[in-house]
């Protein structure tokens, strides 16, 4: 079965948004794990507000230029869990049809590498809810950016996580790998 690994950049101060604060910590160390990241991955799962992101800056970018990513993120097959998105524009991207638990157990259940998802909201909060989060990977970065924290306030989510791998980075860049405890 395939493993839905979650990698969210984040600031100290808990911002996850809009995050181009992560580029002065972009360097060697960080290009490595997220191009094994990417490698590891054949599939990328989002909900609306990473979509409409991603999908904004990715097709911008230079496919020729195999540092910036482009040539991964804009062919990869993406997978929207959105309830209002019906004609994505951003290419080999289809949206979730019908309940989002069952749609991602039955991505899990296919042949392929791993999935990765990017942005922590309301859609991974209900995959680890149902035991589909294999792993969370957050990279902290040494920057306080102010404002509000995480893009969708999870009032009504509490989850607990094993420390799977911890990776300091030269920049200061922390990467906290966990994966969910199961429920007893």
């Amino acid at each position: 079965m395939r493993k839905l690994i979650n990698s969210t950049y984040i600031t100290l101060d808990g911002v996850i948004e809009n995050p181009m604060w992560t580029m002065p910590y972009f360097d060697e160390e960080a290009a490595s794990l997220a191009g094994a990241q990417t490698t590891e991955a054949d599939a990328m799962l989002m909900g609306r507000a990473t979509y409409d992101g991603m999908s904004a800056a990715w097709p911008t970018r230079d496919e020729s230029d195999p540092t910036t990513g482009a040539a991964y993120f804009n062919n990869v097959k993406k997978y929207v869990a959105s309830t209002t998105l019906t004609d994505p524009t951003w290419n080999n991207t289809e949206v979730l049809q019908g309940d989002l638990v069952e749609a991602v157990s039955a991505l899990k259940a296919q042949e392929g590498r791993n999935i990765i998802q990017y942005g922590f909201g309301s859609v991974t909060a209900q995959l680890i809810r149902a035991g589909l989060v294999d792993e969370v990977r957050f990279w902290i970065h040494p920057v306080l950016e102010g404002g509000a924290n995480l893009t969708v306030p999870l009032t009504d989510f509490k989850a607990s996580f094993d420390l799977v791998d911890t990776r300091v980075h030269k920049s200061g860049v922390i990467v906290a790998s966990y994966a969910p405890k199961t429920p007893a």
